[in-house]
């Protein structure tokens, strides 16, 4: 991930200032004998953009999907601290690392590695790293999203998924992730609302209409998740939801 970061990197710079010459850090004599040092516009624009990459990053792989089904698996189970955001992302990210390593490979051997062997141009690098990842995409991208952004954007006489532009894949990509982990926390969430149905029934029936069914059943939720071994088949759904292992 750090080594596409810097691709991204060496691509934007030479082609944004290149012909414009303008040096990234100058050096000047002032009256008294010191100097003074400037950053000029260039230093500036690579700043800027290192704060839309970690964004950009995460909005384009799996991370979106993985994210959000945990958070709606751990409101299921009726757990409101734990585990903690930070674990959640933790585990977000390392499990996005471990979907995309195929992708990240491919993107390695034919981009980065010719790049650094100077058998390419950083532009050229930089558009052949974005074929595996729009393959990707597109593979998770239902047809109707893209055809709603196409059409919003006026792209409407596409001819294939290679006519796709990437202002109009990304944004299609990110709902369709939005809309595929919000059915897979759907499924995980019925087993939950049906044991707090039960639950509540329960209570009602014996006449403890006092006692918070929530409490009394996320003991139950508890034991039911790691009876069926929950995380090995949540993660093992995550992964396969993106065709690994099939």
């Amino acid at each position: 991930m750090i080594r596409i970061l810097l691709l991204a990197l060496l691509c934007f710079s030479p082609s944004l200032f290149a012909d414009t010459g303008i040096p990234a850090f100058t050096v000047a004599d002032n009256a008294d004998g010191g100097k003074d040092y400037t950053i000029t516009l260039q230093v500036v624009a690579l700043m800027t953009m290192l704060s839309f990459i970690p964004a950009v990053v995460i909005m384009m792989t799996s991370f979106t999907r993985i994210v959000i089904v945990l958070g709606i698996l751990r409101q299921a189970i009726g757990l409101q601290q734990s585990p903690s955001n930070q674990v959640l992302v933790g585990i977000s990210l390392f499990l996005t690392f471990f979907i995309m390593t195929p992708v990240l490979e491919e993107i390695n051997s034919k981009a980065i590695q010719p790049y650094i062997e100077e058998q390419m141009t950083a532009k050229e690098a930089f558009n052949i790293a974005q074929f595996p990842l729009r393959a990707f995409m597109l593979q998770q991208t239902r047809v109707k999203d893209i055809a709603t952004f196409a059409e919003i954007a006026g792209y409407e006489n596409l001819d294939g998924p290679d006519d796709v532009p990437m202002r109009v894949l990304i944004p299609a990509f990110v709902t369709s992730e939005l809309k595929t982990a919000f059915q897979i926390g759907f499924m995980l969430f019925i087993p939950f609302l049906i044991l707090d149905l039960v639950v509540a029934s329960v209570l009602m029936a014996m006449g403890m209409m006092m006692l918070s069914p929530m409490m009394v059943s996320l003991p139950f939720k508890l034991m039911l998740f790691v009876l069926v071994d929950g995380w090995n088949l949540t993660m093992g759904t995550l992964a396969t939801s993106f065709g690994v292992g099939t």
